[in-house]
């Protein structure tokens, strides 16, 4: 039987399994209401991971909401944030024009890159799942020696 296909977690993952429906958005609980059908019924088709930028963004916010989110983390495989992904994530800034500010954003790409990832699974289409910065950060990663992970939400995911 083959291996699953693994699939990196950033930190809106975890961060949409917890906590109340959005009542300021339509959009954002649904998205909640996704992530939670996508958790229950599809997750145990991979094997997941996050990072410990993850771990550290989840320890953030409300206590009680923080300590779900780190639960939810302890059922899947930790990475650790490289030089190199320290580095490549700074080229993604320079080069694929990931704004500045959104340096973790970059990280996690670079961790999934360099750790292999089949997929990254995002809610964060500002930078991460972005149809524009995508092409640029595919490039970045290809040149640098790394295939990316496919990025893509979590309803991409709901039918394998």
């Amino acid at each position: 039987m083959a291996d699953k296909p693994s699939v990196y977690l950033e930190t809106t993952i975890v961060s949409y399994l917890v906590g109340w429906l959005s009542r300021d958005s339509l959009l954002v609980a649904s998205n909640q209401e996704l992530t939670r059908e996508w958790w229950e019924t599809r997750r145990r088709n991979f094997d997941l991971f996050a990072s410990t930028v993850v771990v550290d963004e989840a320890r953030k916010g409300e206590a009680k909401l923080a300590s779900e989110r780190l639960q939810f983390l302890s059922e899947v495989e930790l990475l650790d944030v490289t030089s190199e992904a320290q580095s490549l994530g700074a080229e993604l800034i320079r080069v694929a024009r990931i704004p500045s500010k959104a340096e973790i954003d970059a990280l996690h790409i670079a961790v999934a890159a360099l750790n292999g990832m089949t997929y990254l699974l995002s809610w964060n289409c500002s930078h991460i799942v972005n149809a524009v910065t995508l092409p640029r950060v595919y490039d970045v990663c290809r040149r640098n020696g790394y295939e990316p992970p496919f990025v893509c939400t979590p309803q991409e995911l709901m039918e394998i």
